[in-house]
């Protein structure tokens, strides 16, 4: 009897042990383990998507954070869209200004900056390691302007090398929120001085409607405070900002395709 029962609990543990493992249902590269990339890629989710974000100021009322969680978000729902694709790891380190004097979002407590060619770097070895696993396309996601030139740069420069367009700079996806984006609001009322170029009512309508957590409600103010707010977001709600999300994820699905077929 004492027999049976060690017999049985020991099948137990072995059929446990030995069950496939269930892969999660997630596109973000860091949430899956080597087999499991490996196999997705086998499988045909041979697009990687390497999205840029940066840790800046942007105002008192939104977290340092916002371009990273912004950009994850985004990538994520464009990743789904695209149906063949994975996310890697949001680079959160870009160019955001000098350091000795401090210019630009340096003078605010917090902004982390790159050098330029540092960043390039990043960007530059993290498409070779995703082309030496065997992704075929690597996107290039930019949420800040800082990081446009950086990343037109390495495509340029890696399609020269491998004679083949394999990475692809999408600048669609950050002039869409740029200009795209503001002119809906303003088609629904809201004035250029509202909408603003930073942490003003688009910048911030579209962190409520991608990850509220980053916003802080009750500090919401108009800019002119010397505090990095360009604009007023004092009327920006997740609602007003969703539009505007969906509509970038959009048009960046359609240009990654048609950046991918005209080869």
């Amino acid at each position: 009897m004492r027999w049976s029962i060690a017999t049985a609990v020991c099948g137990l543990l072995l059929t446990a042990g030995g069950a496939p493992a269930q892969v999660p249902d997630t596109v973000f590269l860091e949430d899956l383990t080597w087999i499991e990339v490996r196999d997705a890629i086998r499988a045909g989710k041979t697009t990687i998507i390497v999205p840029a974000g940066g840790t800046e100021q942007n105002g008192p009322h939104m977290a340092l954070g916002k371009h990273n969680a912004r950009v994850k978000a985004l990538s994520g729902d464009i990743a789904r869209a695209l149906g063949d694709a994975l996310v890697a790891p949001v680079i959160a380190y870009v160019p955001e200004g000098g350091i000795a004097p401090p210019t630009a979002h340096m003078r605010y407590p917090g902004t982390i900056t790159a050098p330029e060619e540092a960043f390039q770097g990043v960007l530059e070895f993290a498409a070779r390691s995703f082309k030496l696993h065997g992704f075929r396309n690597i996107v290039l996601l930019g949420d800040h302007g800082g990081t446009q030139a950086g990343q037109k740069a390495v495509a340029a420069r890696l399609n020269r090398e491998w004679a083949a367009k394999r990475v692809h700079a999408i600048e669609d996806y950050y002039r869409t929120g740029e200009i795209e984006v503001p002119r809906l609001l303003r088609a629904r009322g809201y004035s250029d001085a509202e909408l603003g170029r930073h942490a003003g009512l688009t910048d911030t309508a579209l962190m409520l409607a991608t990850d509220a957590r980053m916003v802080r409600p009750d500090r919401l103010r108009p800019g002119g405070h010397g505090d990095g707010v360009d604009g007023d977001p004092t009327r920006a709600t997740a609602e007003l900002g969703r539009p505007g999300a969906e509509l970038i994820v959009r048009r960046t699905v359609d240009a990654v395709r048609k950046s991918i077929t005209h080869r």
